[in-house]
């Protein structure tokens, strides 16, 4: 990363310290610890079954871990639910779509506003002035998505009739609708060819950059990595065996051993 990038860089703003996560006799994570700082691209990396998902299970509050503590803005959980992590600003997205496949691309990322409706469901359903302002305040925010993911052509059209590629697209649009200041990514590149992945690496390095997005990411593709992020965390058998930028990743022997196959 060049040094202008560096220095948008800010202080830490999500930090997991000790966090161990376990289903029955099965330890999923042991003594995690990590931080992500504000406005960066925080990858994590690992072979399947590292416990990757499951550490993003934890930061947005699915699963609660039965040790260590989740700290945001310096204030300290235990626990995190997942609709705290919505409110306080943590938004994701799924390896497994789970879009509306009936409800048009509009429609589908309007749900992603649905938190940030004030309005009562009396007031909507009797479009009062002050429901109708606020649907046209959010339904202008979802349009300028829809344009910034390049998706417009594709507006009134069912997300079921979609490329998988344009799919994605809309289930990054629909997390952005919850105006995120930490973005969960769950492997966006899954299932793509090369073109749409160099399509999603832009999206994502564009919303890091024009939304100031802080974004969590999860990826198999080590190219797409080591291309966009910042710092990466490796994780092989729920355990931390890497920490650092890219370069330090690349070369560190336990990664290489465990993932990246041979140093080249």
């Amino acid at each position: 990363m060049s040094q202008d990038r560096n220095t948008l860089i800010g202080d830490v703003v999500l930090d997991m310290q000790g966090i161990s996560l376990a289903f029955g006799g099965v330890r999923a994570l042991t003594n995690i610890s990590f931080d992500v700082r504000e406005h960066e691209i925080r990858s994590i990396i690992g072979p399947n079954g590292a416990g990757k998902s499951s550490m993003l299970n934890v930061i947005n509050g699915v699963y609660t871990p039965q040790e260590g503590t989740i700290s945001l803005d310096g204030k300290e959980f235990s626990r995190m639910s997942s609709r705290r992590a919505a409110e306080m600003g943590i938004a994701r997205t799924f390896q497994n779509l789970a879009l509306f496949n009936g409800m048009s691309v509009l429609d589908n990322i309007m749900a992603g506003r649905s938190l940030r409706m004030k309005s009562s469901m009396l007031s909507q359903a009797f479009r009062t002035p002050g429901a109708i302002k606020e649907e046209l305040e959010n339904r202008e925010f979802v349009e300028n998505i829809i344009d910034f993911l390049e998706i417009e052509a594709w507006r009134k059209t069912p997300v079921g009739r979609l490329p998988y590629g344009l799919q994605k697209r809309v289930d990054l649009g629909r997390a952005l609708a919850m105006e995120p200041r930490i973005l969960l990514l769950d492997e966006p590149m899954a299932g793509m060819n090369i073109e749409e992945k160099q399509d999603m690496s832009r999206f994502i390095l564009d919303v890091n950059d024009e939304y100031g997005t802080t974004i969590v990411l999860i990826e198999h593709d080590m190219g797409v990595v080591m291309d966009i992020s910042d710092r990466v965390v490796v994780l092989d058998y729920g355990k931390k065996i890497g920490d650092g930028i890219p370069d330090e990743v690349r070369k560190n022997p336990d990664v290489i051993r465990a993932y990246l196959g041979a140093d080249e």
